[in-house]
């Protein structure tokens, strides 16, 4: 049987991009957003293979309606991407709660929905496996991004906490660390730290990381968490060996403002 992978937040940008790339590698696809128009237009543009639906990722009903579509239709459900994401940015007084409040019920609750809806459609598939979009925003909290690193950092526990207990269902739960990726998220972005260490991920290199987690056989020495892109790669690696203090140091003077 066709594989296949449901990924929200999969019409335009990164999510969009890892649509394609599966659908080239022969997935069966499931774009899903709360822009339905432009994820019909996408899956019209893969092809025969590929479905679209509405789902806005705060609705947990919505999500069980929306798996049990295209869990139907695919036939099983193997891969679950949790893609769905926003960003607000700039000094955390001047940001309206009602924004704080949004990216914790999209970036942080949607996510617990996915992966509390999707379980039992995972559990009666070959394979199974479950890859969320973290950030490099979890690796030390990001001034100005406080929030919205506060969100991936739950994305980050959630991960861990769930790639340990449902080793029991052989299924992994994985996610991916990018930095700054060239997509309209990071328009305009009010951040001292994406002017020092700027946007040089593309949403294709994300999707190949992301792809390639899916590809992977399951083997004691697959990361549960995986940085994307060498500066990302560093910082994660430099955050294990460095003490707090100079952790810290760091993080302030990325934080300042050319």
């Amino acid at each position: 049987m066709q594989n296949s992978v449901f990924i929200s937040g999969a019409a335009q940008g990164i999510g969009a991009e890892i649509a394609r790339l599966f659908y080239q590698h022969g997935f069966k696809v499931g774009i899903y957003d709360i822009n339905t128009e432009q994820a019909q237009h996408l899956a019209q543009q893969l092809g025969v293979n590929a479905k679209a639906g509405y789902l806005d990722v705060c609705d947990y009903q919505q999500w069980q309606t929306a798996l049990q579509e295209f869990t139907l239709w695919a036939g099983q459900l193997n891969i679950l991407v949790n893609n769905a994401g926003i960003l607000y940015s700039g000094a955390f007084e001047n940001t309206e709660i009602q924004s704080h409040h949004r990216i914790i019920d999209i970036n942080v609750k949607g996510v617990l929905n996915g992966c509390h809806a999707a379980l039992a459609h995972l559990q009666q598939a070959h394979f199974a496996r479950v890859i969320n979009l973290s950030s490099a925003s979890a690796i030390y909290g990001q001034a100005d991004l406080a929030s919205y690193s506060a969100s991936k950092f739950a994305v980050r526990g959630l991960t861990e906490a769930l790639d340990v207990e449902w080793k029991k269902y052989k299924i992994r739960v994985l996610d991916v660390m990018p930095l700054f990726v060239q997509t309209n998220m990071v328009k305009d972005m009010d951040a001292g730290s994406i002017q020092h260490m700027g946007v040089n991920l593309t949403a294709s290199d994300v999707a190949q990381q992301v792809l390639q987690l899916a590809q992977q056989k399951d083997h004691a020495l697959l990361a549960t968490h995986t940085p994307v892109g060498m500066k990302t790669k560093l910082m994660y690696q430099l955050s294990h060996l460095s003490p707090q203090f100079l952790n810290r140091i760091t993080n302030i003077l990325l934080s300042r403002k050319k």
